[in-house]
């Protein structure tokens, strides 16, 4: 095509003194931020995407390179060639190899440790590297989410501005005084001295610090979630099914200075799941996060001499053993598999619980808020003692009912098969026990010769 200035060519009285669209004085005058391609220079035993180069608009040398889906690009501020890859070379250290960045100092002998500005940025390194061990599976998602909120929250604020050699326990002890102010729980307490000290040990083990500090070690007063009696647990469950179709409004500490409340409104009225979720977790001992993740192709019917159902579910906790449910858990799990198959789901991909919610986390979030919604209705939000229940309350009630029902329960299969351990079964969920609920068992006599009887008088 012809670039002419005349809106209208006669091709016929063309002549070859009409200006064409290659010729100089149509060419745009480049960017003076554009790179002058013969000043390119590759800085030794690194990628070649890092470079060091010139532009027009400056007598200093840019820096760039490419590295997790964009281009970093900065000025070197220098004119000196040498100094400017020197540079480059920290500058990419410190966006992909954090930990050399850190122990290397170009300015002394080599092994020389350097100390970071601050405590927020040896943190955040931290942070970077725990989540790359998330991402390869040795570190669990919930666990580095919690870690980063805690560092968010409180600790990266506390400390930001301060290096990391002068923080002592002085300081740590400010820290502790600060928290306590908030009336956190002890537990939670304890779990942001361990976030912090976590932060203190990679500063050990890179060398920036010689010890950590002495942190102050935290009480942790046993508040175990509250289980609930057979009265109440068949209290529950018949008002839960005889619920079902009735719509829970929001009260008002849920709705107050929100412009919609976060339950839809389609989920606001009580389907079958609810009464389903009671059950199935009372007869199945799994918890509720299992309720999020549990597909069809998880759970297998078992016929036999006893019946029962294998759940295989991803591993929680680092346990990852299937679990078995109780004879009850079978004719509740065929049930729910026929009506959802009539509604369109039920597949082997589809998952137990509100099948068509993608966003698993929003199913378990409505799940346990009409559950609460419940027990507030039923005045059972909190045990005898104060221990507030929520769906956790339902995995800690099937295990306490085999504790009291099961012949001769064997304490260790029974952790085994809930995916816990004994130790947690005796600290939390065998705490609600009392000697008059087995009181069989403790008035019971051995049969045998008087003589060997001690204490029958």
């Amino acid at each position: 095509m012809w670039l002419v200035y005349t809106d209208q060519v006669n091709f016929s009285t063309y002549s070859p003194q009409i200006d064409v669209a290659n010729e100089p004085r149509f060419r745009q005058t480049p960017s003076r931020a554009c790179p002058l391609r013969h000043s390119f220079q590759p800085i030794d035993h690194y990628p070649p995407t890092l470079t060091v180069y010139k532009i027009p608009a400056s007598r200093y040398w840019q820096i760039r390179f490419f590295h997790g889906g964009r281009m970093y690009t900065r000025s070197a501020r220098t004119a000196v060639l040498e100094a400017a890859k020197k540079t480059a070379a920290q500058w990419f250290d410190q966006i992909v190899n954090p930990d050399v960045a850190l122990t290397a100092n170009p300015s002394g002998p080599p092994g020389s440790a350097i100390s970071p500005k601050s405590f927020e940025k040896l943190a955040r390194r931290l942070l970077e590297r725990e989540a790359a061990r998330r991402d390869r599976g040795e570190f669990a998602v919930l666990s580095y989410k919690a870690d980063r909120i805690r560092m968010e929250s409180e600790i990266i604020p506390f400390f930001q501005d301060k290096p990391i050699a002068s923080i002592d326990s002085e300081l740590i002890e400010a820290f502790y005084s600060h928290l306590e102010t908030r009336k956190l729980s002890s537990t939670t307490l304890s779990l942001y001295l361990m976030t912090l000290r976590k932060v203190l040990k990679y500063a050990v083990a890179i060398k920036l610090i010689e010890a950590v500090p002495t942190i102050p070690k935290v009480r942790i007063r046993k508040r175990s979630r509250g289980s609930f009696t057979p009265t109440e647990y068949v209290r529950i469950l018949r008002t839960a099914r005889r619920r079902v179709g009735d719509t829970l409004a929001a009260d008002e500490s849920e709705s107050a200075g929100q412009r919609g409340f976060w339950i839809a409104a389609k989920y606001r009225r009580i389907e079958n799941e609810l009464p389903w979720s009671i059950g199935f977790m009372v007869n199945s001992f799994i918890r509720p996060s299992d309720l999020r993740t549990l597909r069809h192709r998880h759970v297998e019917i078992v016929r036999g001499t006893h019946t029962y159902l294998r759940l295989t579910l991803p591993e929680t906790k680092a346990h990852g053993a299937p679990i078995v449910t109780l004879r009850p858990a079978v004719r509740l799990y065929e049930r729910m598999r026929r009506k959802q198959m009539e509604d369109g789901y039920g597949g082997d991909d589809d998952y137990l619980f509100f099948p068509g919610e993608a966003d698993r986390n929003y199913a378990l979030a409505v799940l346990g808020w009409q559950f609460r919604r419940l027990l507030e209705d039923l005045g059972l939000r909190e045990g005898p003692h104060g221990h507030p229940r929520t769906l956790y309350s339902l995995r800690h009630t099937a295990i306490t009912l085999r504790l009291l029902y099961g012949s001769g329960i064997d304490i260790l299969t029974l952790a085994r098969n809930a995916r816990t351990s004994v130790d947690m079964i005796e600290r939390h969920y065998a705490s609600t026990l009392t000697g008059e609920r087995n009181i069989g068992m403790l008035q019971s006599r051995r049969t045998g010769p008087r003589s060997n009887r001690p204490g029958v008088g």
